[in-house]
């Protein structure tokens, strides 16, 4: 072996592991190698060239020697569909936004006191770029809290809202588009092996019927399949969702459910994997759709900085759950920008038949309601120069840096990072709180056998060179969905 930078991580992993001359991967003392997984994490995160790709090596190698698998959630979702589970649960998918090491194994302490398998970790393409996270480095975090927390099971990391830009598909479809199979192909060669399609950004709605209105979008989401399914590892069926309405927007109907149901299948046929369409039907599709039932990503504040209150149409959730399981096979409908809902409603989730519920903002509130003063009113300061464009002249102060504090995660990363063990130590205690409160209340309880029962994960081995770095030009996603 001749990578100094390999060579010098292992030295400072207290003989845990070993690298043989040919560049396999060795586990010699488990204890030793969880007790370093935040070295690694760290180092993957912050690290640059050589000593990042090493880092991110040994984490996914060491992961893999102790059964932590990336895995697709798709075998338990389907099975849903044909009513060979219960129903009475609702799958968390938990954006992490920042400090993703230190929130992950607050989710993996949460889950392991109660069994919980049936539970996701994601982040949106718009998340990536101002958290300055690519799949690599967030899938790395997640994996090392694994390795830390004492887990031993599939571990589910998705790509949240793959959407397509609407504003940059009027002035360069094929450029977005490209970038969209681009960032695809990167999210699942790091072990995203779950999927979020959104192209309901290209809904037309001033089209005559609601058919043709979902057209676009029924067309976009059958040909990103067909890409996932011709990227996806031997042996590794990626699960596969698809988006009607676009959170804001006007709530969802049956009528669409089926129109891009219907539109989408058509399509799906016309598809081609790896050169060979595949006109027999043999092609796996959406295992789940995203509806629209009245919130909001993040939520709305205040001019005084409270939360408005938002109320979730749980009728149209139950319907189209309904639906989308009993006519399509599916999972069922999936509940965006939930983080923010009063806590009495996330018990309902299960109860109106949601398949999966996706949770981000209040996390990220939960830190910046903690974050040493200091370094608050420095992040504030920095938004109050680098998003001031994003400033409404009606806009209190506490509605501007409610909206834009999201931006700073990625220039403040090092300084989160740095954060005192006594403060990390705080943080983590409160986000296992708040993460044990909703799996109690979406019923995830026991899901590790439903897991085990319905999921095969698959080792997909890697080479360090594997880990070569992706350079990506940071892009605008102001337009884009959380």
């Amino acid at each position: 072996m001749t990578n100094p930078s390999l060579e010098s991580l292992l030295s400072q992993l207290n003989k845990s592991v070993a690298v043989t001359k040919t560049g396999k991967f060795s586990l010699k003392n488990e204890a030793r190698f969880r007790e370093c997984a935040g070295l690694l994490a760290e180092k993957s995160a912050l690290a640059s060239g050589a000593e990042q790709a090493a880092a991110r090596w040994l984490i996914w190698e060491g992961a893999l020697a102790l059964g932590i698998m990336p895995a697709s959630i798709n075998g338990l979702y389907m099975a849903r569909g044909r009513g060979e589970t219960p129903t009475n649960f609702t799958v968390p998918a938990m954006n992490l936004r920042a400090m993703t090491f230190d929130s992950a194994r607050a989710v993996f302490r949460a889950a392991n006191k109660i069994d919980a398998g049936a539970i996701i970790f994601e982040i949106a393409r718009s998340e990536m770029g101002y958290t300055n996270q690519r799949p690599a480095e967030y899938a790395s975090s997640v994996l090392a809290a694994a390795i830390a927390e004492g887990w031993s099971s599939p571990v589910c990391i998705q790509g949240d809202h793959f959407q397509f830009s609407a504003k940059k598909m009027k002035a360069d479809p094929e450029g977005e588009t490209q970038a969209l199979r681009e960032l695809t192909a990167e999210a699942i060669a790091a072990g995203f092996y779950n999927i979020d399609i959104d192209s309901s950004t290209l809904v037309d709605l001033s089209r005559p019927t609601i058919p043709d209105q979902q057209g676009v979008n029924a067309a976009r989401c059958a040909e990103m399949t067909a890409l996932i399914r011709g990227l996806q590892p031997k042996g590794v069926e990626v699960s596969v969702g698809g988006e009607i309405g676009e959170v804001g927007g006007k709530n969802s109907t049956e009528e669409e459910l089926r129109a891009f149901m219907d539109g989408y299948r058509n399509h799906l046929l016309d598809q081609k994997v790896d050169g060979k369409r595949k006109r027999s039907g043999g092609m796996t599709g959406l295992s789940k759709i995203s509806i629209q039932t009245g919130t909001s990503h993040g939520g709305v504040v205040l001019p005084d900085g409270t939360m408005a209150q938002v109320a979730v149409d749980f009728d149209t959730l139950k319907r189209l759950s309904f639906v989308a399981q009993k006519e399509y096979g599916m999972a069922g409908a999936v509940q965006h920008g939930a983080s923010t809902l009063p806590e009495n409603a996330f018990g309902k989730f299960p109860e109106y038949g949601a398949c999966e519920v996706h949770l981000a903002t209040n996390f990220q509130n939960m830190l910046y309601d903690r974050l040493p003063a200091d370094l608050r009113d420095e992040i504030y300061a920095w938004l109050k120069t680098n998003a001031d464009d994003e400033r409404k002249p009606s806009d209190s102060d506490e509605q501007f840096f409610y909206k834009t504090r999201k931006k700073a995660i990625g220039p403040f990363k090092a300084q989160m990072w740095g954060l005192s063990a006594e403060k990390r130590e705080e943080l983590g205690a409160a986000w296992e709180k708040q993460f044990a409160f909703l799996f109690e209340q979406l019923n995830v309880k026991g899901t590790k056998e439903l897991m085990d029962k319905h999921v095969e994960p698959v080792a997909v081995h890697k080479k360090l060179a594997d880990f070569g770095l992706v350079e990506v030009e940071a892009e605008e996603v102001k337009d884009l969905a959380d």
